[in-house]
């Protein structure tokens, strides 16, 4: 236990979400010289967020960031406490009384609402479970999409809509290296889906895929990429672009090359199509799509339709945090109201859940940096009992907390039941975890 006079010294945040956001808040926080000390609590025994549970499983290399944020675990000055979570077990009020800083990093996991008719039919799965069915979420565990179906429809374009695809896309080869989850990997390797469809209501120019992501798409074993030529601007734009954009554009008129015919699935990347309702009785069979054209920088429907028959529809187009309660909430933004992360007085939010689903892993790392450096100039130690009084609370209520130590069993467990070249088979029930936590 902390002597009282050491205590007083000591400033206690805790960091409720244990992603890039919050390892990176803890990270800058405890980096000088201030006696600071961080406990990161987490709902799930897992630690490391979307670089687990949202990074495609076909990207290890990305993966690897979480080397980084080993290492922050390392230090005794921070404490990752998973199996925690808010609401059910302890309050954010509680949580308060214990810390002199809490910072929310809860992230962006509830998909934004399409806002169309049919968009409540079975068929139409939103991708923060689809994405989590498939890499191991113990929520989205028993979600058991559909997928003897021909076609899938996936709204967005950006990277998300991008995954998405080519995992419904890879044959079970090009999955060998990956951690796709064994329950995911049964259904789409089975699955009779021969056309995938990445729909955007704008054009090529607005499009928020990456050059990498983008041109995976081109080099598909078993999956041809085709981008109707007549979408695509006249050539002679492509020498005012740059970046990412020529990059982008180079891979795009690559596949206008391509043939319907050239493999045995079909991934067609359509532009200018704006969702107006997903077809169904009970379940989806189609979407009507209203044909779009952008205007001043806006997108103005023309006014002609078409439906493409579907029996899946995977919405991409963004995400919103859940609400806390007696936190205010900006309903319009779907973060958490906040004046460059202040909340209040000692409540603080970084990520997407104070400036919404924007950026890469690596933005989060200025913004973790800027608000530590807030909380160090804003909060002085107060003698608040910090992880003393966690634990205290804990121990009363008979509750299972899983340290890092105690994750890295679970890590260890996982490794050693790989197969095939997988560098890991994800386990997905949190009691199992608990379990292997324990021994």
């Amino acid at each position: 236990m902390e002597q009282e006079g050491q205590r007083s010294k000591t400033l206690w945040v805790a960091v409720i979400g244990a992603g890039p956001a919050g390892y990176y808040t803890a990270e800058a926080l405890t980096s000088g010289d201030a006696d600071v000390r961080v406990d990161i609590i987490d709902r799930l025994p897992t630690p490391f967020g979307l670089i687990r549970a949202g990074v495609a499983p076909d990207h290890q290399s990305i993966k690897n960031v979480a080397r980084r944020y080993e290492a922050t675990n390392q230090r005794d000055d921070v404490r990752f406490v998973g199996n925690l979570s808010l609401g059910r077990d302890i309050t954010l009020a509680e949580l308060r009384e214990l810390y002199d800083a809490v910072v929310l990093a809860t992230g962006a996991a509830k998909d934004r609402p399409l806002g169309i008719e049919g968009e409540d039919l079975t068929g139409v799965i939103g991708s923060g479970p689809f994405v989590g069915w498939y890499n191991s979420h113990p929520d989205f565990r028993n979600l058991d999409p559909d997928l003897r179906i021909a076609a899938v429809a996936v709204i967005g374009n950006g990277n998300v809509a991008v995954d998405v695809a080519r995992i419904l896309a890879k044959t079970a080869d090009e999955m060998a290296q990956s951690d796709l989850a064994q329950h995911a990997a049964e259904e789409i390797h089975s699955s009779t889906i021969r056309d995938i469809y990445i729909l955007g209501r704008r054009g090529p120019l607005e499009a928020a895929f990456t050059p990498k992501e983008l041109g995976e798409l081109n080099n598909l074993d078993n999956c041809v990429a085709l981008v109707d030529p007549a979408q695509m601007p006249e050539e002679s734009i492509d020498s005012e672009l740059k970046g990412a954009a020529k990059k982008n554009f180079i891979a795009l008129r690559a596949m206008t090359k391509n043939k319907p015919d050239d493999k045995n699935v079909r991934l067609h990347i359509k532009f200018y199509r704006r969702p107006m309702a997903i077809i169904g009785e009970d379940c989806v069979c189609g979407i009507r799509l209203e044909e779009t054209t952008v205007e001043d920088g806006k997108c103005v429907g023309t006014g002609r339709s078409e439906v493409l028959p579907v029996g899946l529809v995977v919405p991409c187009i963004g995400y919103r945090s859940s609400p806390l309660e007696d936190v205010p909430y900006n309903e319009n933004w779907g973060v958490f109201k906040n004046d460059e992360g202040l909340i209040t007085d000692g409540l603080y939010c970084v990520g997407w859940c104070r400036r919404g689903p924007t950026g890469t892993i690596g933005t989060n790392k200025p913004d973790g940096v800027g608000i530590a450096a807030k909380i160090l100039d804003e909060v002085k130690p107060s003698g608040k009992a910090g992880r003393d009084g966690l634990d205290t609370i804990v121990a009363e209520r008979g509750l299972q907390i899983v340290t890092f130590q105690d994750w890295k069993k679970i890590e260890a467990a996982e490794i050693a039941a790989a197969h095939d070249g997988a560098p890991r088979s994800k386990l997905t029930d949190i009691e199992e975890m608990v379990s292997i936590a324990e021994t």
